[in-house]
């Protein structure tokens, strides 16, 4: 293996593995329905710090072993401690929602590969990806109000982003299961697919994505993250700037040579 063709871990509770320019961080704790510990959720930040500053990877995978995704945060690991002011929130605030940002604001596309339960966080972690694509009886659940708390990781955020407000109400309020299908039809899911195609389908994104211009890509991130909150003069502005970022990469100069020269480009990723 290379440098960038690495096995990051074995049996541990977050893999990783880089290849051929893809991290996969593979959740490996399915007897746990792959519930994120402190630890484990930790890991997978620092994971997606590495992704974002490393130039040779172009795209991150976050999958999961066994019959779930992510059940959400392990609520054995909770309580127990003394509260003081704040002590919860600052948590909250370095734990699940340190998680979501590092999703949104990773520099590279991020794929989330579902099935079975994507829960709570694991919805959430689901939901700030780029990219989605899930197995037939896969499902996602709003588990908070279940358990008598208040949605966190980002969810009162992203939710009524992609869903709009009252469909998001209606599933934070009730914490049903939404299913794969009717996910997709919500625009919270790219592809649904049979259990016996998803690692192909995986593949298909994956190769298409590592073989594009990723600087571009990750200027466009953060163009579309951003453009709900930022108004029209500020998303035009930033856009002319990103525009203007591109145009001295040298993807840039092969996309228009090669269109030019009527051939496929070969982007190199900067």
């Amino acid at each position: 293996m290379t440098d960038t063709d690495r096995d990051h871990g074995g049996d541990e509770a977050v893999r990783a593995r880089t290849e051929a320019g893809a991290l996969t961080i593979t959740l490996n704790r399915p007897a746990a329905g792959n519930a994120l510990r402190p630890a484990d959720r930790d890991e997978v930040i620092r994971l997606l710090a590495v992704a974002d500053g490393d130039p040779h990877i172009r795209v991150v995978v976050i999958r999961a072993e066994g019959r779930h995704f992510c059940t959400g945060a392990d609520v054995t690991t909770m309580g127990g401690d003394t509260k003081r002011v704040t002590g919860p929130m600052r948590r909250i605030m370095n734990g699940a929602q340190k998680l979501m940002s590092a999703v949104l604001d990773c520099g590279k596309p991020v794929i989330a590969v579902v099935q079975g339960a994507a829960a709570g966080i694991g919805a959430h972690l689901a939901y700030a990806s780029d990219l989605v694509i899930a197995t037939e009886n896969a499902y996602f659940v709003e588990s908070f109000v279940k358990r008598g708390l208040v949605v966190d990781g980002g969810g009162a955020y992203l939710l009524p982003r992609r869903i709009g407000m009252q469909r998001a109400k209606e599933l934070v309020l009730f914490g049903e299961k939404l299913g794969a299908s009717e996910a997709s039809a919500l625009g919270l899911v790219n592809r649904v697919v049979p259990a016996d195609l998803l690692d192909k389908t995986v593949t298909d994104f994956v190769e298409r994505l590592t073989s594009a211009p990723t600087s571009s890509i990750t200027l466009t991130k953060r163009l579309m993250n951003e453009s709900p909150d930022t108004d029209r003069a500020g998303s035009f502005l930033a856009e002319a700037m990103a525009q203007e970022l591109q145009s001295y990469a040298q993807d840039s100069t092969e996309g228009v040579r090669s269109f030019v020269e009527k051939r496929p480009a070969d982007y190199v990723g900067w």
